[in-house]
């Protein structure tokens, strides 16, 4: 389940002749194929304190700011970093189990992200389960990540991680999605985080938001091209960074740059919010263009998949910068996007195409991300595309279509929500919200 950028996917020379914003025809009429099957998404969140007073508690508390934090009764706990050097650390640990939620549905995939903020030594574990459909009977519980926000290792750090091999019957976790086995849905979900910090400090993690988006979605190959509701054009202005301006730099993060779409889309989304690493925390980056990027690579960096990739890594790295939260979720359409985009608020979405599928774009990937940065007064899509050779070339306009049918089918409409808590998002839709 790719999410890096490929290395031989450029074509430098189609990017070296591309122009800072291409504007090909309008492509908003209907694909010759149409989906008969509905798309069901549900996102739901636990994010302040009455959320939190819904679950069950065990060593953790919410403080005054609405979040979790260790309270006086934890367990004590060891951890062995599988990255480290094989000595188990001990940890005071404590748990919170949020309550049973219906779906609605029977869904086949599920994503969790959360919000933390993780002194050093210190991390949060994020698991879920789900009630098999029609049944009384549950999934066993599977962990969907490992964050820490540091990776001062020498200080007690741990790797942050995914974790593979937990494959059974019911289902898998495919880096940071759970995956139904064929012929197994779940309509409910319950999530489990635990937080850590070092036996004998004080260095509490603390948890503003946790949230898990379920989907069961139809296999089309291709769908409609949705509806322009804006009717206008519509441009935010994200600041411009190219992944390939760092080709090669730190390659112990997934080989470097051009494989970092990922974190820099995402630094993209924050900068557009004069949300900035100060520059103190740059001072180890060595070329200095866009030294933010680098950054972002290495604290976003996923020590199991080896890359920049994990999906709800990049939401909590978002989340970590002052008044931010994050997360991930799938959008059903290009229409859905639009109301993010008229409330000024732009979002970064995986994608996948072949060159000759994506007008302007000079490339193919088998797995992608830019931002949606606004959209034509024809609906076409204007998007800020890290896959570029330098970063005046990475606004690009796209055809509405071709971006809708990179998006959809093929990611299922993963997107990442990035905005200041402060900034309302749209009314979610009603029956099943995904927001």
């Amino acid at each position: 389940m790719a999410r890096r950028f490929p290395r031989w996917a450029v074509l430098a020379t189609a990017l070296a002749a591309a122009t800072s914003l291409v504007l090909p025809a309008s492509g908003v009429a209907a694909s010759d194929k149409s989906s008969t099957q509905d798309r069901h998404v549900r996102y739901m969140r636990w994010n302040d304190a009455a959320d939190f007073a819904t679950g069950t508690a065990a060593g953790v508390t919410v403080g005054d700011d609405g979040a979790l934090r260790l309270g006086q009764d934890t367990t004590p706990a060891q951890y062995t970093d599988p990255f480290g050097d094989g000595t188990a650390r001990s940890y005071a640990s404590g748990s919170w189990t949020s309550p049973v939620r219906d779906i609605g549905f029977g869904a086949t995939e599920a994503v969790a992200s959360w919000n933390a903020v993780t002194p050093t030594g210190s991390w949060v574990q994020t698991e879920l389960r789900g009630r098999k459909t029609g049944t009384d009977g549950w999934t066993k519980w599977y962990v969907m990540g490992r964050w820490t926000s540091g990776d001062d290792f020498a200080a007690g750090d741990i790797h942050r991680t995914s974790v593979n091999g937990q494959g059974d019957d019911d289902a898998t976790v495919l880096t940071d999605t759970f995956h139904a086995r064929k012929g197994v849905s779940v309509d409910a979900v319950q999530l489990r985080v635990t937080l850590y910090e070092p036996a004998g400090t004080d260095a509490t993690p603390t948890l503003s938001e946790i949230g898990v988006m379920s989907s069961q979605l139809p296999d089309d190959k291709k769908v409609p091209t949705s509806p322009f509701t804006l009717g206008k054009e519509v441009w935010l202005h994200v600041p411009e960074f190219s992944q390939d301006e760092h080709t090669g730099e730190y390659p112990e993060y997934d080989g470097g740059g051009e494989a970092w779409c990922s974190p820099t889309s995402t630094t993209m989304d924050l900068y557009y919010w004069n949300r900035e690493v100060p520059p103190e925390d740059l001072a180890w980056v060595v070329p200095t263009v866009d030294p933010q990027v680098d950054y972002a690579a290495r604290y976003t960096f996923d020590y199991t998949y080896d890359g920049a990739g994990n999906w709800p890594f990049n939401a909590a790295y978002a989340a970590e910068f002052p008044g931010m939260e994050a997360f991930v979720t799938r959008l059903r359409s290009l229409s859905e996007a639009e109301q993010f985009i008229a409330r000024g608020i732009p979002l970064v979405i995986s994608v996948s195409f072949k060159a000759s599928e994506m007008d302007g774009a000079g490339y193919s990937t088998d797995g992608h991300l830019f931002v949606i940065a606004g959209f034509t007064k024809n609906g076409d899509v204007i998007v800020n595309d890290p896959a570029t050779a330098q970063d005046a070339t990475v606004t690009r306009v796209y055809k509405r279509s071709q971006v809708e049918n990179a998006w959809v089918p093929h990611s299922g409409g993963i997107a990442y929500v990035i905005h200041p808590k402060d900034v309302p998002l749209p009314p979610p839709p009603a029956g099943e919200p995904n927001w």
